[in-house]
């Protein structure tokens, strides 16, 4: 139950900086924005799939690690990117 390749070069063109740009922290925190929705469907429609809150638990963790450098890192960028993902913070 993964991103599908087309939902992954969207966000990657959206996001990056050309379709190869996978490194960028922006694309990175995207795709993982992505993944997280994808797993919090999957764990309201089946509570009883502990592995599935696992990962999505390390996914969040992860995300919120790279949101920490963004932030300490360039604040604009990080301020636009939480703007544009709907995230609040």
């Amino acid at each position: 139950m993964a991103l599908t390749k087309e939902t992954t070069a969207s966000i990657i063109s959206k996001f990056g900086a050309n379709e190869n740009d996978t490194g960028n922290t922006k694309v990175q925190v995207a795709l993982m924005t992505a993944r997280i929705k994808q797993l919090t469907e999957h764990s309201n429609r089946f509570p009883k799939d502990t592995s599935a809150k696992r990962s999505l638990l390390k996914v969040i963790g992860a995300r919120r690690s790279l949101l920490k450098y963004l932030q300490k890192k360039n604040l604009e960028m990080y301020r636009e990117l939480i703007k544009e993902l709907g995230l609040r913070k």
